[in-house]
């Protein structure tokens, strides 16, 4: 009598061994084209950058138009440029502060704190006790300071760069690389037209209060401290607000961009 090939024992043996090889294909695949997604993933950064200082040009490389970026570490408690000690406090945390990623930072204990609830207006809960910044330099004065934000708006946290020019209050712009607003109301944090309306807005009034702000109704004319909240999305605004308070305010960069201010006076 001929074995029975259809078997039960042998299906499911079938089954795993072919799981088992797809399995191995897979893990494979994602190994292989781990480095290219890290370049890709390096370079989208870079060109977010390089969009939110206005200096993004089409048809030139990426990477050749960044050389003109220089990227420091930040001790964001004490407002200053890490030192020697800090970066290697850093790497012993597994990070490269090289290439620093934030994001990982923020989740890694010792190089990161819990925020208390009435300080995180952003809604990020943990935050990285050290933060990259890009510059813009010429003859040893910073023309252009480049800041990663983030915070949360509706449905997402937003990731993004907020520019200033060399006096650490006047933006240049604003963009965002990252979130899961809805499309067509929250999504509109993406739209030129939108994020146009930061460029030339002061971060303070003149009495050198904070004073930034996304205004629901409309921004009053003149106004140099407020831009327009994003039609039929108060959420999502409100949470861009907040995250442009908090990331220039003192528990984000706030002390360091008072003491570069102080420098240049």
């Amino acid at each position: 009598m001929s074995a029975n090939n259809d078997s039960i024992q042998k299906t499911l043996l079938v089954a795993i061994l072919l799981c088992l090889v797809c399995s191995v294909i897979v893990a494979g695949a994602a190994v292989s084209l781990k480095p290219m997604q890290q370049a890709n993933k390096a370079k989208d950064m870079r060109q977010n950058i390089l969009a939110a200082a206005g200096i993004l040009q089409s048809g030139v490389s990426i990477d050749e138009q960044f050389k003109q970026i220089t990227t420091r570490i930040v001790n964001l408690e004490e407002g200053r440029y890490a030192t020697d000690e800090e970066l290697a406090e850093i790497k012993a945390a597994g990070l490269d502060p090289q290439n620093y990623d934030q994001r990982k930072a923020s989740k890694t204990t010792g190089i990161s704190v819990a925020l208390d609830p009435e300080k995180d207006i952003a809604s990020i809960k943990r935050q990285a006790e050290f933060a990259p910044v890009y510059m813009i330099e010429k003859d040893g004065e910073v023309e252009k300071m480049i800041l990663p934000v983030h915070g949360y708006g509706l449905w997402s946290t937003l990731y993004g760069f907020l520019a200033l020019e060399g006096d650490m209050e006047t933006i240049i712009g604003l963009g965002f690389y990252s979130h899961a607003e809805t499309p067509g109301l929250g999504g509109e944090v993406d739209n030129p037209v939108w994020k146009a309306k930061w460029n030339g807005k002061k971060l303070h009034d003149s009495d050198g209060d904070l004073a930034i702000s996304v205004v629901k109704g409309g921004a009053e004319p003149g106004n140099l401290n407020q831009v327009d909240a994003l039609s039929g999305a108060t959420l999502t605004s409100r949470g861009v607000d907040n995250l442009v308070k908090f990331w220039v305010g003192q528990y984000g960069f706030g002390k360091f961009l008072t003491h570069l201010q102080e420098q240049g006076a």
